[in-house]
This record gives C-alpha cells, sequence and structure tokens, in this order.
C-alpha cells in the first residue's frame, strides 16, 4: 500500500493561530457567540465563508454551531481555486490534511468513487498546495464534529455547466450516506459598503429562495458577486437532489463590520440547508392533496393537454414544424392561461406562462411547453439528448382577482400575483406549499420575483391579485 502524503497546513499562524490552544480558544469563542435555536429539520449542506478567522470567523461560527452535538461520517468541501484556473475539480487524493489541531482522514471510498467521474480530475499541485479556501474549514469542524473524513475538491472553471456535472456526481455517489456537503465562499470584493451590501443581498435573495440556477445567471451577468459562486450553485443543487427542501441565511456580514473601514469590504455569509422532518413531511402530503382547485377536467382531457406539450417541445427540439392541434373537448377550446413546468432528472428546468386568458387553452399549453423548454433565460434551452427525462406539470389558471385582504389567502390553493408601477411578479400556489410559507411570506417572496422590495405590498399604489390553478 502506498505511504500517504499527507497535505501540511499553509495558513497556520496567519490566517488562524498556530498553536492549537490558542487556536481552539479562539473558535470557541465564536462559537460561544452564536445563539441559533436547533432545528429537527436534517442538515444537509453549510455555506461557510473562507476569510481569515479574524474577518470571517464569527459569522462561520453561525454555520458551524448548527454541527453541535451531531456527528457525520464525512465532510465534502467545495472550495474555489484563488491560484489556478483548470477544468473541472481536483481532489486532494494522496493523504488526510493537517492542521494544528490534528489530520484529517479521507474518505477513501467516496473519494474514488468521484474520481470515476471525468469531471473529477485527482492531485493537481496548483490547485492545492497554496489554496487556503478549503483549508481554512478543518479547525472549525475539528472542533464541533470531533472525528470525521474528508473529501477535499477544489474547483476550477465555475460554469453553469461545469456545477450541473458535478453537482450531478455529487448526488449520484453520497446518496443514503452520512455526508455534509459544504462550499466555501466568500462574497462581493473590495467595494463601497453601500455597493457591495447591494451585490450582496442578490445572492441573499437567491439563497434564501433556494434558487440555485438564478444565482449561477446573476453571477454570471454581473449583478452580483462570489469567489465561491461555483461552489455554492453546486452545493445547492446537489442538496437538492439529495432531498434538501428549504434554505436559511443564518448570518451576514462584511469586513467593515469587523474592522470600521468601510471603504473597500469583502461579504461573508453563512448559510443551511434542510431537508423536512418527518412530522412536516406528513403534514405536505395531506396538504398537497387540496393543492390548487377542480376545474372539472377529465383524466383523458388532462392527458391530451400533456401529450400536447410534450409533442410540441419534441418538434422543437428536433427541428420538425409543429403539429395542427385538433381537439374535440369543448373545455380545451376555451381561453385559458396557464402555466407550465418542466423538469430535468427532478430538477426545475423551466417554467413560463400566460395569465390572461386570451388564447384556447390547447393553443397556450402548446406555446407555454416550448417557451419553458427553449425560453426560460434562468436556463439553458432543452437538448435533444435530454427529451427522456423530463417530467412536466401544468397548471390551468382561474381568472386573476383583485385582493381585499390578505386573510383571504389560502396557502396551497391560491397563487398571487403583484404589480407596482412597470414591475410585477407571479408565484403559482404550488410554490408556498413546497417552500413550507406562511401568507407573510409568500407575499414578500411575490414582491421578491418582482424585483421589489419585500415590504412592497404594503405600498399603497401595490395591486395584489389572487388566482387558482387546476394542477397535473
Amino acid at each position: 500500500m502506498t505511504a500517504e502524503i499527507i497535505r501540511e497546513s499553509v495558513i497556520a499562524g496567519s490566517w488562524y493561530p498556530g498553536q492549537p490552544s490558542k487556536l481552539k480558544h479562539e473558535i470557541k469563542r465564536y462559537l460561544d457567540g452564536v445563539t441559533i435555536s436547533p432545528s429537527r429539520d436534517p442538515l444537509f449542506s453549510l455555506i461557510v465563508p473562507h476569510a481569515g478567522y479574524m474577518y470571517s470567523g464569527g459569522v462561520a461560527a453561525h454555520a458551524y454551531k448548527l454541527l453541535e452535538g451531531g456527528s457525520f461520517h464525512t465532510v465534502l468541501i467545495l472550495a474555489p481555486s484563488h491560484r489556478a484556473y483548470f477544468q473541472g475539480a481536483s481532489i486532494y487524493d494522496l493523504g488526510g490534511f493537517s492542521t494544528p489541531l490534528g489530520v484529517v482522514p479521507l474518505d477513501r471510498k467516496l473519494v474514488d468513487a468521484l474520481l470515476h467521474h471525468s469531471i473529477f480530475k485527482g492531485y493537481l499541485s496548483q490547485a492545492h498546495d497554496q489554496e487556503h479556501s478549503l483549508e481554512i474549514q478543518l479547525p472549525f469542524l475539528q472542533c464541533v464534529l470531533r472525528e470525521f473524513h474528508l473529501v477535499p475538491v477544489v474547483m476550477g472553471n465555475q460554469s453553469r455547466e461545469t456545477c450541473q456535472k458535478i453537482a450531478e456526481a455529487i448526488s449520484q455517489e453520497c446518496r443514503g450516506k452520512s455526508v455534509l456537503l459544504l462550499a466555501s465562499s466568500d462574497l462581493s470584493h473590495y467595494h463601497p459598503d453601500g455597493e457591495a451590501r447591494k451585490l450582496d443581498q442578490v445572492v441573499l435573495d437567491r439563497i434564501s429562495a433556494f434558487d440555485p440556477e438564478g444565482l449561477a445567471v446573476d453571477l454570471e451577468s454581473g449583478r452580483c458577486e462570489a469567489c465561491g459562486g461555483g461552489p455554492m450553485v453546486t452545493v445547492m443543487l446537489a442538496s437538492r437532489k439529495l432531498g434538501a427542501r428549504r434554505s436559511q441565511v443564518l448570518r451576514y456580514a462584511n469586513s467593515g463590520d469587523i474592522t470600521g473601514d468601510r471603504r473597500n469590504v469583502v461579504g461573508y455569509i453563512a448559510a443551511a440547508f434542510f431537508g423536512v422532518s418527518q412530522e412536516v413531511a406528513s403534514t405536505s402530503v395531506r396538504g398537497s392533496e387540496r393543492m390548487g382547485v377542480d376545474l372539472g377536467l377529465s383524466e383523458a382531457e388532462k392527458k391530451t393537454l400533456r401529450e400536447i406539450a410534450l409533442e410540441a417541445i419534441r418538434c422543437r427540439c428536433l427541428k420538425r414544424p409543429m403539429p395542427e392541434i385538433k381537439v374535440d373537448s369543448p373545455k380545451l377550446s376555451e381561453p385559458r392561461g396557464a402555466f407550465v413546468s418542466l423538469h430535468l432528472d427532478g430538477e426545475l428546468k423551466g417554467c413560463i406562462g400566460m395569465v390572461e386568458p386570451r388564447k384556447p387553452l390547447h393553443q397556450t399549453v402548446q406555446e407555454m411547453a416550448v417557451q419553458a423548454a427553449f425560453a426560460d433565460p434562468r436556463f439553458c434551452p432543452l437538448r435533444p439528448e435530454e427529451m427522456g427525462r423530463i417530467e412536466l406539470e401544468i397548471s390551468v389558471l382561474t381568472p386573476i382577482e383583485p385582493l381585499r385582504n390578505i386573510s383571504e389567502i389560502q396557502i396551497g390553493k391560491h397563487g398571487l400575483l403583484l404589480r407596482k408601477g412597470s414591475k410585477s411578479g407571479l408565484l403559482l400556489p404550488q410554490v408556498a406549499l413546497e417552500h413550507g410559507w406562511d401568507v407573510e411570506q409568500f407575499l414578500q417572496w411575490t414582491c421578491r420575483k418582482a424585483g421589489l422590495s419585500v415590504d412592497a405590498w404594503k405600498d399603497p399604489d401595490a395591486e395584489i391579485f389572487v388566482f387558482s390553478a387546476d394542477i397535473f
């Protein structure tokens, strides 16, 4: 058996204390300063900053506090490469990682399993030798988890395609195992405080909404910044595939909050992603029976609409002429608004619809299916080889009605449409139920969907409408 090559610390004594007693004392001080109510929901993953402890240790402690008293067999850390660019991701597979608190061993089985996926490479010296963003997490983990195994991944290219491939590999190999996923990331760098907070709020909103696809788009467009944007998107995607259902921003701050110098700051975030406890899960199942309304469509009519949608997507994908629709059902010829949502391998791939009943229902579904598959700006257009892996959901809408009082909103039955000036945002009835929102949170997220402040629904000039949908 080949002797292990332990990766020695390159930042002990600079980014964090080099003496074990001082290091433990500093971490304990940060953890003792955090009060977080424990969650009964299972924890899947964390986002943690990677600056020196004097700057981001207090923020990081809000994530690591969740691990006290818990246990994971393995922690898979996905960190960005600061000094080298390369395709895919590199796993340090030579041996464990050393810090002043001891050596963290590798999870050899999981490392080997991941290396069978082409997106992962073995040890690349330029990726690991001087990289701080992965090592900085280890002393905190050693203090709160005591014993655990490590999968140390440094990410080079952070494109959306790379994130999706890594997330798919992680979800395949980690399913059913005691693995905590950890994304190491700071936010915006070296902007004045006010500008930095605006950039960072975009990230906070996407994480709060558990929207990795939207975060990826915002990062690529420059609406926000993060040196570990790829790791964040990847961990969110993988967590959702593994069963995470809700997110929580635990703490946000920037370096100006610590140093007092707000001229050029760096942003830090701690966040967590949870599954749903058995009690909540059973409630959700019961609630799903009441989701939306029954508009009287027969099973045959619903089947026809699904076939129309799938055939439209297939024809567009294969560059064939769009088929002419012939229906005998009067209900399918009624003008109706409708949304079509697509999922690829269980993940949202597109969702677009028409609110106003301007066209016959069958025509609306046909057109919205094509738009959802190929024109949702949050996602890459559907590829021909993906056709066989998509799942389709249709929401046939009732007419919108002005909301008189928020007490009328019924979670699981009503969707919301909010208009204010030139901006508008819509969320379907199933969205609030899937995220476990109450009425006020539903209103707040509808405001965010419109690009407005969370309290915009309270403004006198804000128009709020309710509707329902037959969802199938």
